[in-house]
C-alpha cells in the first residue's frame, strides 16, 4: 500500500513544484500559495500514513 501512496505523492510534489514555477514566470501570488498547499498536502498525507501504521501496529499487537 506504500508503493501507490508514495506515487502519489511524488505526482503531488511534481504538481506543487510546477505551479510554483508558473508563479514565478508570471509573478502571481495566488499560484504560488496553491502549489504551497499541494505540497503541504502531499507532507501531511505521509504523516498521516505512518502514523496510522504505527497506530494499527500497536493495536494489532495489544489484541
Amino acid at each position: 500500500m506504500l508503493l501507490p501512496i508514495l506515487l502519489f505523492d511524488v505526482a503531488l510534489v511534481a504538481w506543487s513544484l510546477h505551479l510554483m514555477e508558473k508563479a514565478y514566470e508570471s509573478k502571481e501570488f495566488s499560484l504560488m500559495l496553491a502549489g504551497t498547499l499541494v505540497a503541504l498536502a502531499a507532507a501531511a498525507m505521509l504523516v498521516v500514513y505512518f502514523l496510522m501504521g504505527h497506530c494499527m501496529t500497536y493495536l494489532l499487537q495489544v489484541s
